[in-house]
């Protein structure tokens, strides 16, 4: 059977999701905790919505397992909770302090935590006051030494939306497309920080530190709003965009149509993104 799960994690210690010989990471750690509940061995994999580099963080991320049905049954024991409630229980006694899964549950067979997914909406957290940054929030805010205008980096943002070529913000694999939609990026001021949020349908290795890296020069004052477009236009990896820190960025929700468009969505995300006439 198959069931979704909906975690958190602090990003700062490990070595991103994806599970590697030697290192500590996300998958690592939630698959060992699996097991470990299911009595599973091998421990069973997973399959994630997104997979985050080392030291990005996520509020909302989303993995589906599949596991054996009499083991998912039998969480319980001799307690009444439902095998849901029963496998957050178990998971949080045996996960580290690092990690929290907030939600199991059985879900339809055609859910694909990667592929079903519609959207994704991270943040960026920057201080361009750093004698004012919270030190409680140092391991998830980039700080800069000039100030920012905010407004001209929110321009600078939205002129990059839409279905578009973002090979000048991604690092390219080959045989993968760089077309992706980027729904929204915006950009606000809170205090003295300086909060982006970017929504796309997918998103490329690096592509979202490298946006936010494409407008910091615009808000410093050191190039025009217009340049980001230009150098997206360019459709080539520009030294003047720096891949701003990891620690920064936050995964904070992935969504999903309903049941019935679950196996649709799969389809269209499966297939090779194109520009209109290509």
């Amino acid at each position: 059977m198959r069931v979704r799960l909906d975690f958190a994690y602090d990003g700062t210690d490990f070595s991103g999701w994806a599970a590697q010989p030697g290192l500590r990471t996300v998958e690592g750690e939630l698959s060992a905790a699996l097991g470990r509940i299911l009595r599973a061995d091998p421990a069973p994999s997973l399959t994630v919505a997104g997979r985050t580099d080392a030291g990005v963080h996520a509020r909302g991320a989303v993995a589906h397992v599949d596991v054996e049905e009499e083991a998912w049954n039998a969480l319980p024991g001799r307690s009444d909770p439902a095998p849901e409630a029963a496998a957050v229980r178990r998971l949080a006694g045996v996960l580290p302090g690092d990690v929290v899964v907030r939600r199991a549950r059985v879900v339809a067979e055609d859910f694909d935590a990667r592929f079903s997914a519609l959207t994704r909406r991270y943040s960026y957290r920057i201080c361009d006051a750093p004698e004012l940054l919270d030190p409680l929030r140092r391991r998830d805010t980039v700080t800069v030494r000039r100030p920012l205008d905010v407004d001209a980096m929110d321009v600078a943002a939205r002129s990059l939306c839409g279905l578009r070529e973002f090979a000048a913000f991604c690092k390219r694999r080959e045989g993968a497309t760089t077309v992706r939609t980027l729904l929204e990026y915006s950009w606000r001021r809170e205090g003295h920080l300086v909060v982006g949020t970017v929504v796309a349908d997918a998103f490329c290795h690096s592509m979202v530190r490298a946006l936010v890296g494409a407008v910091v020069p615009v808000g410093e004052g050191r190039r025009p709003v217009e340049w980001p477009a230009q150098v997206q236009e360019r459709a080539e990896r520009d030294p003047g965009v720096t891949v701003m820190p990891a620690h920064g960025l936050c995964l904070e929700e992935v969504t999903y149509p309903s049941d019935a468009d679950l196996a649709a969505r799969a389809r269209t995300a499966r297939a090779i993104r194109t520009l209109p006439g290509e």
